[in-house]
């Protein structure tokens, strides 16, 4: 399925059931006075998440939602029944705006998690509720108020423990399926990844969600490239693993731009626990590699061949799991 992490929608709650006007004509009473029913309340509109999706494209295909209505109030006291509520499903991560005011309304975190984003409009009143000693008679019902509308913007930050980042063709992708057995698209030639790759990495005690990212160049915080697309992906990771190529002319350069650019995203991002992974070592004619002191932890691997990869991922969970 297409990978979208962006969707606009319009949601309409039911509005509610008319009250009903009625009088009681039944055989020896006389006076038998109102007894029209309320108006059922109108339906209202959720988002639900749903651990099992992991992109909004579903709601590229339908743009518009509606709740049921409630149903009008009947004579003999009968109210109207309820609208019928909608729940429509969304990943977890997703960030919920009201397009037209830009106000934040909630974020889905968790599995069946709700939150409501159109109220149904309230049933109105009948006749009964209006008699009084010298009104015995009401001919006065409330009609349904109408159920709320909104133009929702749903934004998606994927849920993952560890985010690789790093420029195209450093083998986030090869990692990715050396750590997790996932099986994202791998190729030798710029933004092969074009969508975020998810895997996981389990052992007996821990689960762990790794998301590979789209090759995030300089200056993609700007908009250059497709770095600034994915970059809101990496605010709700735990952990930021920079995958740096080791036969790079500059990778301590490559390393500082990576960490340049989410700086000016997010500043706060740099706050999350961080490593420094060099790939391809493999390709180094000699194995001894001298670097500069680094602000974090550093591991070598080589991702085609597996070299240092069992060790890094000793390491991640351990990070994960120390919290």
């Amino acid at each position: 399925m297409k990978f979208v992490d962006e969707a606009i929608i319009t949601v309409k709650a039911g509005d509610g059931g008319d009250g009903c006007i009625s009088f009681r004509r039944e055989r020896f009473i006389p006076k038998g006075g109102p007894d029209g029913g309320d108006g059922g309340d109108g339906g209202s509109c959720y988002l639900v998440g749903r651990a099992n999706l992991q992109t909004l494209a579903d709601l590229t295909y339908r743009r518009e939602y509606r709740a049921g209505r409630g149903e009008h109030g009947k004579g003999k006291n009968r109210h109207g029944k309820k609208g019928k509520d909608l729940y429509i499903p969304v990943p977890l991560g997703s960030d919920i705006y009201d397009f037209l005011t830009g106000d934040y309304l909630g974020s889905i975190l968790k599995d069946k998690e709700t939150i409501l984003v159109a109220k149904g409009g309230r049933g109105g009143r009948g006749n009964t509720h209006f008699k009084s000693p010298t009104n015995q008679a009401p001919r006065i019902r409330e009609k349904g108020k109408e159920g709320e509308k909104k133009q929702l913007k749903i934004v998606l930050r994927l849920i993952a423990d560890i985010g690789i980042v790093g420029f195209p063709n450093a083998g986030k992708s090869t990692l990715l399926s050396r750590l997790t057995k996932a099986e994202p698209k791998i190729a030798p030639y710029p933004f092969t990844t074009l969508t975020p790759n998810l895997g996981i990495l389990r052992n007996e005690e821990m689960v762990i969600t790794v998301a590979d990212l789209p090759g995030i160049i300089k200056d993609a915080h700007k908009g250059k490239g497709i770095g600034l697309r994915f970059l809101r992906h990496i605010e709700r990771t735990k952990l930021i693993l920079y995958l740096i190529d080791i036969t790079s002319p500059h990778p301590i350069a490559d390393f500082e731009t990576l960490r340049e650019e989410i700086k000016n995203y997010n500043p706060e991002i740099l706050n999350k626990k961080q490593v420094i992974v060099f790939n391809k070592i493999d390709l180094l004619p000699q194995k001894e590699v001298s670097l500069p002191p680094l602000p974090h932890p550093a591991f070598f691997v080589s991702a085609l061949k597996g070299e240092g990869t069992e060790n890094l991922r000793h390491n991640l969970m351990n990070l994960i799991k120390s919290g």
